[in-house]
């Protein structure tokens, strides 16, 4: 069972990732719309600069023919310029460098302009951003904060050495679920739904005592396959792990007996079932050998899939367990290692003495 319970979440690592990209696509698309806006306002000016109506044109009210000697002479209402070129009147277009000071005073430099927007471009965009990535280490610190009980730590420091027996697994299929590297959390998630992780657990109702979900007698009847070197104790927290173990082996892969009459009694265990085997792995295939449990062919390697099997140990070890109960050990399970999760903090809660 790896420690490593205060690690961050992938997923917020994620979500801070993908924040990050958004935030630079965003800024990205404001700069693009800034510069064409920018390029819009200066096309504009010059295009206007340009206008050959801006020129002073005589109307046809300017020019009116008069006698004057004899003789037909126009009477112009404006003299002409230096350059031969008519001054603009009153009600003419105003002079091109007249325009573009207009236009500077509306609407700024066009590169002053910009550079002030793109300054408070950066400011919004630094700013929301800040502000997500504060959110993001405030949710991922929240839940890397939550942990575990700490008799956690202690059980599973038990299992440690409970799982060193060699006579853990299943008889004759050697089917070790329960100290699995991937899978051992089931013995500590046990302890806790059952026992609150408490060795000197003891059930006044049932008379089940230690750890392991089971009477101090049926207990017994598992540890005489362990080979302890001493009689078989429920208080023990490492007999009473040990026992666990094996039998939850059982459960799953089957047992192999010996009946009254000295012949094997092959007991089936929940990878005997195709449909088990389906739920499990996504194949029914089964493995059939004569004197030995059918097993799934294909290994329970989906955190999905071992965590139902746990739930159905559950439901299977400890008599009248209900199905709410085991879909808490599944959840339990698969967050074994996010504490913080809320479905998580949600069950705790509701076992007495967790905190």
């Amino acid at each position: 069972m790896s420690q490593d319970i205060e690690s961050f979440n992938e997923e917020d690592d994620e979500w801070l990732s993908e924040l990050e990209t958004r935030a630079m696509d965003l800024e990205k698309e404001l700069f693009d719309w800034r510069e064409s806006r920018a390029r819009e306002v200066t096309e504009s000016v010059y295009r206007r600069e340009s206008i050959p109506g801006a020129a002073f044109r005589p109307g046809e009210n300017d020019l009116k023919p008069e006698r004057a000697g004899g003789r037909t002479s126009a009477v112009r209402t404006a003299a002409r310029s230096d350059g031969g070129h008519a001054r603009a009147g009153a009600g003419a277009h105003p002079h091109p460098a007249e325009e573009r000071t207009r236009a500077l005073i509306d609407h700024g430099r066009p590169s002053v302009d910009r550079a002030r927007r793109s300054r408070g471009r950066k400011i919004t965009v630094v700013t929301a951003a800040a502000v997500a990535t504060v959110t993001v280490l405030v949710l991922v610190l929240f839940r890397n904060g939550a942990s575990w009980p700490p008799s956690v730590t202690t059980v599973q420091s038990e299992i440690t050495a409970a799982c060193q027996n060699p006579n853990i697994a299943s008889e004759p299929g050697q089917v070790n679920f329960a100290c699995g590297k991937s899978t051992s959390q089931i013995l500590w998630i046990f302890a806790l739904m059952t026992s609150t992780d408490n060795s000197n657990y003891t059930d006044s109702k049932t008379g089940r005592e230690g750890l392991e979900p089971i009477t101090a007698t049926q207990g017994g009847e598992v540890a005489w396959s362990l080979d302890l070197h001493h009689p078989y104790n429920p208080y023990n927290p490492v007999d009473s792990i040990a026992v666990a173990a094996r039998a939850i082996n059982n459960i799953v892969g089957g047992a192999t007996l010996t009946n009254a009459k000295g012949d094997p009694a092959v007991q089936p265990g929940l990878e005997s079932s195709p449909a088990n085997c389906q739920q499990y792995t996504g194949s029914s295939a089964v493995i059939s050998r004569a004197g030995f449990p059918d097993v799934c062919a294909q290994p329970v390697t989906s955190t999905s899939g071992q965590a139902a099997l746990a739930a159905d140990v559950y439901q299977e070890w400890l008599v009248g367990a209900t199905a709410a109960a085991a879909k808490n050990v599944s959840v339990l399970f698969e967050n074994a290692n996010d504490p913080g999760n809320p479905q998580v903090q949600a069950i705790l809660q509701t076992l007495p003495g967790a905190r």
